[in-house]
């Protein structure tokens, strides 16, 4: 046939549409020149891609990475190049097509098709040569989202750490803090929970670690966020704090981020910084103070507390090592002496230990216990490495007022547990709260203060009626309270060291404050020591018989005076006149049988102590106390007759009196003058007449009362409402030998009860019964919603405590002894939210329970005491633990020398 071109000429469609083919764009008649061209620039593109590659790589060893449009670009070429193969690949074909000179082909579509392709191919290409001249190839490498921190080995964290974990990991916990004292390892616990979010990656995009620490400002902390998000450039620099603000938001608000906050010192404004508030999303910090934790939104934050005393001993031979150790069995147990000296701190472990690691001979550790137990602040490590950790805590309190409060706590021994109320007054005498003349403000002041410390870790909440402080703190205000060591004398401080008379002082001019107390001091001899600037001292808790009035005639200055629980001081000399800047005078438990005449001649006392003196015959002449504001009476052997109520009628400054009464004469005197009656905060009632029963109800007029003991009485059945007033500030509620009560229900009107004690009571069936507690109140009240112990204790016919089971936030202690028809607690799996805290000690009862979850819950913390002995005050037994027995000395201490009776118990194990 040749090369006859023939066309199929059925339509005039056809035939226009191949003069189009012929004419438009020249896809044919340009095709040899077009791949002449296509060949050309992928070589050149190849080229290109070679000299992209080779700068990545030389980029790349400089810790980057490829830009992701380079990344682009090359797949792009690579993807193109295919193209082109394939494209070229059929050129010869599509060549040989081509007649009339190039101009036309011999199957026009598929040559026109072919040609088009080729053609914008070439126009890829060139685009895209064009697009590989990239001035940066590469970019830093993003941050992992979680550069894991280097931790060492840590010893009894274990616990913590899996509890904080689990909270910060709830879906509804969008921010946590930890707070605890200094050098507790708080960053310690904090890095750990750091590195546990490489464990689980992929879950938030970004976990971001700072550092705040005290002084930072919005900007450092902005600062920290934008490096870490990668916006922290010079441009971004220049920006104002709105503006960068801004931006972290603009950021962060499109990730799931965590952001840890370490040592912060007040409140973080996380919307001024640009934080958002994500759902999702987890903001986390550290702090020495409670109080931080609440401001910053966490009302239940953590506290880290010091390791138990096995953990501690396990951190404290990790840094001492086994070498050392193993030198002397001696060195064994001294050891264990130094390491309870730092009572569970891991920073005082681990740098005492490291500090001993190298002392191999007996002495040197014997030495190391005397320094500890004499100075601890003497210890040169201490006084380097530890002390001015701790001492940052003291520095943050910011106010003259609370640092002083502070400090006087260190007056007390070591592992002392001090009753917040004794303390306050304390302070309030010493001048700490300032001027005042109402006394219930002024304590209310301080209680304020005692509870900023307490959230600044510096003292310890034990219960709500005591705190304390640990022992390396203790030190620490000491070593300030010396002027940093320079001046030893402002405080002189013996507390329980076995002194068996008054120290050797160099300069007794120059002693401020001084603690002897809990030592084994007889006699105070006449002394030519003139302590003309001592302002405090305390003598309480020796063993004296004897003090001189000589001794007490420098004293010019003297404000507080406590020499309680010297059991065997039966008088006090005259020369106690000479004291005319005292304002506190503590006889509590003492053989005092009258008050000196000297006594009256002190204007300025405010607070007489006299609880407990059980042969003190009489007070008279302290009418002539015209500035006594305070007066525990409470136990003594004046047991409010009359006489003396009249005599205490004449104390107008009087604004607290603690009082046991028993005659209804006196209890009516009392009613009857409104002044008195709002002055008593304590009152026991004793041997009442048993044919005319207590009505307590006549108690309404009492509307500060807080403390109300019954004993020996014969009590009326109370079925008046009115009574609701008067126990409304009632914490402690303490019913013995009071055999015609059948029930309390009355103490439906005590919502602040903290303390029930409740014993040898034969006809209590109910604590509350249910149809009382309707006609009583008329509506549903819930009962012991602050109640933190509750001591039952030979009631034969007590059957129930409530009805139905009951909501206990703050329960930490039931005591069931002798109740054998009492087989239910008012509990269920709900009770009592925090278990750890909460135990019941029970004697010989078995418990039914509401169910199999409420069972489950709390048999782990029952504890079976048995082989009780009769003593009321020293209880010899065994308690059951699990599967072991354990022998102790159970203790029912009155820890306050002002009048607590409150249930305190110590186990002594033997």
């Amino acid at each position: 046939m040749g090369n006859i071109v023939s066309f199929q000429c059925s339509s005039v469609e056809v035939l226009d549409r191949i003069i189009g083919c012929l004419c438009d764009k020249g896809y044919i008649r340009t095709l040899k020149e077009n791949l002449r061209d296509l060949e050309r620039e992928m070589e050149d593109l190849r080229a290109k891609k070679d000299e992209v590659q080779n700068k990545v790589v030389r980029e790349e060893t400089r810790h980057k990475q490829k830009r992701k449009a380079v990344q682009v670009w090359l797949t792009r070429v690579d993807n193109i190049d295919t193209e082109f193969n394939n494209v070229f690949s059929d050129s010869p074909v599509q060549l040989q097509k081509l007649c009339f000179c190039g101009l036309c082909s011999k199957n026009v579509f598929s040559s026109y098709n072919y040609g088009k392709s080729v053609f914008l191919l070439l126009e890829d290409i060139k685009e895209l040569k064009l697009a590989g001249n990239f001035e940066e190839v590469v970019e830093p490498t993003p941050r992992a989202v979680v550069e894991e921190m280097p931790t060492q080995p840590t010893i009894g964290q274990d616990r913590m750490l899996e509890k904080a974990w689990k909270r910060l990991m709830e879906d509804q916990v969008g921010i946590m803090g930890l707070h605890g004292m200094g050098g507790v390892g708080k960053t310690t616990l904090f890095k750990k929970i750091y590195n546990k979010f490489a464990e689980i990656a992929g879950r938030f995009d970004v976990v971001i670690w700072l550092v705040v620490s005290q002084g930072a400002t919005i900007s450092k902390l902005q600062e920290g966020i934008a490096t870490n998000l990668q916006l922290c450039n010079d441009e971004w620099k220049k920006k104002d704090e709105s503006d960068k603000a801004a931006d972290i938001y603009d950021d962060l608000k499109r990730k799931r981020f965590v952001l840890m906050l370490d040592d912060i010192w007040e409140e973080v404004d996380l919307d001024a910084i640009g934080v958002p508030r994500e759902s999702g999303c987890k903001v986390a910090f550290t702090t020495r103070s409670q109080e931080v934790c609440g401001r910053m939104g966490d009302h239940d934050a953590m506290e880290i507390k010091c390791l138990e005393r096995d953990e501690a001993w396990e951190l404290f031979k990790s840094k001492v090592g086994d070498n050392t150790l193993r030198r002397d069995p001696g060195i064994v147990k001294l050891a264990r002496r130094v390491a309870d000296k730092c009572r569970g701190l891991p920073l005082a472990l681990k740098v005492i230990g490291k500090a001993m690691s190298s002392k191999t001979m007996v002495r040197e550790w014997e030495h190391a216990v005397d320094v500890l137990t004499r100075s601890a602040a003497e210890f040169y490590d201490i006084k380097n490495e530890i002390l001015p950790v701790l001492k940052f805590s003291y520095d943050s309190l910011g106010d003259e007022q609370i640092q002083s409060c502070f400090l006087y706590c260190a007056l007390f021994p070591e592992d002392e547990t001090v009753p917040v109320e004794d303390l306050i007054h304390l302070w309030i005498c010493e001048g700490f709260l300032g001027a005042y003349q109402v006394i219930k403000e002024v304590y209310n002041k301080g209680y304020a203060m005692l509870r900023t410390l307490i959230r600044a870790n510096l003292l310890t909440e034990m219960g709500t009626e005591f705190v304390g402080m640990h022992d390396v703190v203790r030190e620490m205000a000491l070593w300030i309270a010396s002027d940093f060591g320079k001046q030893k004398e402002n405080f002189v401080v013996q507390a329980n060291v076995g002194l068996v008379e008054i120290p050797q002082v160099k300069d007794w001019g120059a002693v401020r404050r001084m603690s002897l107390m809990k030592n084994k001091i007889v006699e105070i001899p006449c002394s030519s020591s003139k302590c003309c600037e001592l302002t405090t001292l305390f003598l309480q808790k020796n063993q004296l018989e004897n003090l001189s009035g000589e001794f007490l005639q420098s004293m010019k200055k003297l404000v507080v005076l406590d020499l309680s629980k010297n059991y065997n001081l039966s008088k006090l000399p005259e020369q106690i006149s000479e004291l005319v800047s005292l304002q506190y005078l503590d006889l509590s438990v003492t053989s005092i049988e009258q008050l000196p005449v000297g006594l009256q001649e002190l204007k300025k006392l405010t607070h007489l102590i006299l609880y407990s003196t059980e042969r003190l015959s009489s007070i008279s002449g302290i009418s002539r106390l015209v500035s006594l504001r305070v007066l525990s009476l409470f136990r003594s052997n004046v047991h409010g007759d009359v006489s003396v109520l009249k005599e205490l009628q004449l104390l107008e400054e009087l604004q607290v009196l603690m009082i046991t009464v028993s005659a209804e004469l006196s209890l009516e005197h009392i009613l009857g003058n409104q002044r008195l009656a709002n002055c008593i905060t304590y009152l026991e009632i004793i041997d009442f007449d048993q044919e005319k029963p207590l009505d307590l109800s006549s108690l309404d007029s009492i509307e500060n009362l807080c403390r109300l003991w019954v004993t020996s009485s014969h009590v009326s059945d109370i079925n008046n409402p009115t009574i609701q007033s008067c126990f409304t500030n009632i914490s402690t509620v303490s019913i013995s030998e009071c055999h015609s009560m059948k029930d309390l229900s009355w103490i439906l009107f005590a919502p602040n009860l903290v303390y029930l004690h409740i014993k040898d009571s034969r006809e209590v069936e109910e604590i509350i019964k249910k149809e009382k507690a309707t006609d009583l109140t008329g509506i549903t009240i819930t009962p012991f919603l602050k109640l933190e112990f509750l001591w039952l204790e030979n009631l034969p016919k007590l059957e129930s405590i409530y009805w139905s089971p009951l909501p206990f936030p703050f329960l930490m202690r039931i005591y069931v002894s002798k109740c054998p028809k009492l087989r239910k607690l008012p509990l269920n799996a709900t009770s009592i939210p925090r278990l750890d805290e909460f135990a019941i000690f029970t004697v010989e009862t078995d418990l039914e329970w509401e169910d199999e979850d409420t069972k489950n819950r709390f048999l782990p913390s029952i504890n079976r005491v048995s082989s009780l002995s009769k003593d009321p005050l020293l209880r010899i037994g065994i308690l059951q633990v699990g599967n072991q027995n354990h022998r102790f000395v159970l203790l029912l201490l009155s820890l306050s020398s002002s009048s607590s009776m409150c249930v305190f118990v110590l186990f002594i194990w033997i």
